[in-house]
């Protein structure tokens, strides 16, 4: 593959999943190679627009060396859709639905979890700290799987 400029990962709230994704990527792409320049980014099909990545999400995240303070959730577009050149979500439904709304996407848009047996991540929101750490987890997994094709 290796013709990725930039990455759009997609989860719905864009508060827990997808910013991990987005982060998790950009550390990982950058460990693999110091002057890599596909920028990553992340939104949400129903987001929760400017909220920051909820909390249990975030201080896993720094456990693991992962700073996302900085991130603000905000909503998936044309715009948004037509600027990546990979859309990675988190589940079927996701895929279903953004092809449904963005016909355009078709062929450039995939789970996450495609190269972990085509995992699906389930949502954390409002479960326990062990929902967070498993999805955190496979988070990690996919990410890593993705890095070998970029």
């Amino acid at each position: 593959m290796g013709m990725f400029n930039s990455i759009l990962v997609v989860c719905a709230g864009n508060i827990c999943r997808s910013p991990t994704g987005e982060y998790l990527l950009k550390a990982k792409l950058n460990a693999k190679d110091a002057n890599n320049n596909i920028k990553v980014t992340s939104a949400g099909l129903t987001a929760l627009v400017d909220k920051g990545a909820e909390a249990t999400a975030t201080s896993i995240a720094l456990t693991n060396n992962i700073d996302m303070s900085a991130h603000k959730a905000r909503q998936l577009s044309s715009t948004l859709i037509a600027e990546n050149d990979l859309i990675l979500v988190m589940e079927d439904r996701h895929l279903t639905d953004l092809l449904g709304q963005y016909p355009q996407a078709r062929g450039k848009t995939f789970l996450l979890g495609k190269w972990i047996n085509d995992t699906e991540i389930p949502d954390p929101y409002r479960q326990s700290h062990e929902a967070f750490e498993h999805v955190y987890q496979l988070i990690d997994k996919s990410c890593a799987a993705w890095t070998k094709y970029l």
